[in-house]
């Protein structure tokens, strides 16, 4: 009898336990992060690492975030998007501009000498997101929008008037850098950043335009030996999303949700663009110390790039316009809500 209560209380203990450990890993959570530069990277060590380890202090390690750098779960970055949508991955990095035309509102914020402070263009991108840009994004959930600090020209040979782009093959990041990059002369190159560094070395581009924060972990430094500088409004910015599969987030419990939407939205865009055009700095310091030329146009010399760039902005908004959208309306909008940001910060 007694072996009996024995092994009965023993079966009911571990019915007990295994009751409860089902119901601890109903309330786990693992979500997959998939992006294309290495981990040590400025975008990964200190924007998305900082958006996934908030997320599971706030979650009490409910929600456990694997991270997988340098398109670790395969494929190529042109397609983190459709990674996201397909459920490959349940949140992904991406560059906007990887999939041109398909969300063509963003394009307002790389229109060229647009955006001269990545803070209040990435605030502005997340309102406007907001407010009209759901539509397009509606096969996943968008976590945060934000942009990049200056675009900068790194080449084989000094660059300083438009004319001096004439005939060179220049790594673009998006259509519209592309639609620029041909109206200045060059030969527009499209290639996903990782690429850049081999296409550098074999000559297959004279140069490239990507924004200092990121020419350390490409060490393109090493590669080119110059670099061109605007004053004033940007040559040109990049959009990015973090985005999140639809079913990953639907499926999460309403804590839970809350916990992911509080470290996302607004500030988060906020503090991704500004964080960006920070670490420019610390780049920009390896080619200084390399003894690479930084050529730096004045006002004059950089509104002179602007007037030859001016195509690029007829060319979108006749396109916009195709399109059923009214792209004016968004460069307004996108000027209003940056001055907005600016005058209160």
């Amino acid at each position: 009898m007694t072996d009996r209560r024995t092994i009965l209380a023993a079966l009911a203990g571990a019915g007990m336990l295994a009751m409860v450990g089902a119901g601890a890993m109903a309330q786990e959570v693992t979500l997959k992060l998939h992006q294309f530069l290495p981990a040590q990277a400025n975008v990964p060590a200190k924007i998305l690492d900082v958006w996934a380890d908030n997320v599971e202090a706030d979650s009490d390690g409910r929600i456990k975030i694997d991270r997988f750098p340098a398109m670790q779960l395969g494929g190529s970055p042109t397609e983190l998007m459709d990674q996201a949508i397909d459920g490959v991955a349940d949140v992904v990095w991406t560059v906007v501009g990887y999939t041109p035309g398909r969300f063509p509102s963003t394009e307002v914020f790389e229109l060229p000498f647009l955006v001269d402070n990545a803070r209040a263009a990435s605030y502005a991108y997340w309102k406007m997101y907001e407010e009209h840009m759901q539509e397009e994004f509606s096969d996943v959930h968008i976590l945060g929008a934000w942009v990049h600090g200056p675009g900068v020209i790194h080449a084989s040979e000094p660059i300083e008037t438009p004319d001096d782009m004439s005939g060179l093959k220049i790594r673009g990041a998006s259509r519209q850098v592309n639609g620029l990059l041909g109206v200045l002369g060059a030969e527009p190159v499209g290639m996903p950043v990782p690429a850049i560094p081999e296409a550098l070395s074999k000559g297959v581009i004279d140069g490239t335009t990507i924004p200092w924060e990121v020419t350390g972990a490409l060490k393109i430094a090493e590669l080119v030996d110059y670099h061109t500088e605007f004053t004033g409004p940007m040559l040109y910015t990049v959009t990015f999303v973090l985005a999140m599969n639809n079913d990953a987030y639907d499926s999460l419990p309403d804590d839970l949700k809350a916990v992911v939407d509080q470290n996302s939205g607004l500030e988060f865009s906020v503090f991704a663009g500004g964080t960006m055009e920070d670490v420019d700095a610390p780049a920009r310091e390896i080619a200084v110390d390399a003894g690479n030329e930084i050529i730096e146009l004045d006002a004059d010399q950089s509104a002179e790039w602007a007037a030859v760039a001016q195509p690029v902005y007829d060319n979108w908004l006749a396109d916009m316009e195709g399109q059923g959208i009214d792209g004016q309306a968004l460069i307004d909008q996108a000027k209003a809500l940056m001055a907005e940001y600016n005058a209160s910060n």
